[in-house]
């Protein structure tokens, strides 16, 4: 079953991200650990946004940072839903001051801001990637 009808049919957003985080871990041999995620629901679209968000960190990071590990927070509290997603790899170039390059980047900003949300990309060459986004609820 997919992760989104599953999301839809109420299978919430720990559960789903647990098995998928599982799932890619095997195929990749990448390390995750977690360190939260939210043990209460949350709206639909924001799960599908953050589900989304994860995934696509997540084959970016398969595909080009040389990651050994992983670390991922999702905590909701009162000021809404905060995301971080965190690697130990290569990290990469800015284009230019402030501005960072690509499809998945783009994706996961769209992602976000499609239920109200930010974004940030921190990233240091040979020093890793954090993925932070905050989504008030």
């Amino acid at each position: 079953m997919s992760e989104d009808v599953r999301l839809r049919e109420g299978g919430g957003l720990s559960r789903v991200l647990e098995d998928y985080l599982s799932d890619w871990t095997e195929r990749s041999g990448i390390a995750v650990e977690v360190w939260a995620l939210p043990s209460r629901p949350i709206p639909g679209d924001v799960a599908k946004a953050v589900y989304a968000t994860v995934v696509e960190a997540l084959t970016n990071v398969e595909r080009h940072s040389h990651a050994r590990l992983v670390s991922i927070a999702i905590t909701v509290g009162r000021s809404g839903l905060r995301m971080t997603v965190s690697d130990d790899g290569a990290g990469f170039a800015q284009d230019s001051p402030g501005r960072l390059a690509g499809r998945g980047l783009a994706a996961m900003r769209a992602h976000f801001a499609e239920v109200g949300g930010a974004l940030t990309v921190n990233t240091v060459a040979g020093g890793g990637t954090t993925v932070t986004g905050v989504i008030p609820l």
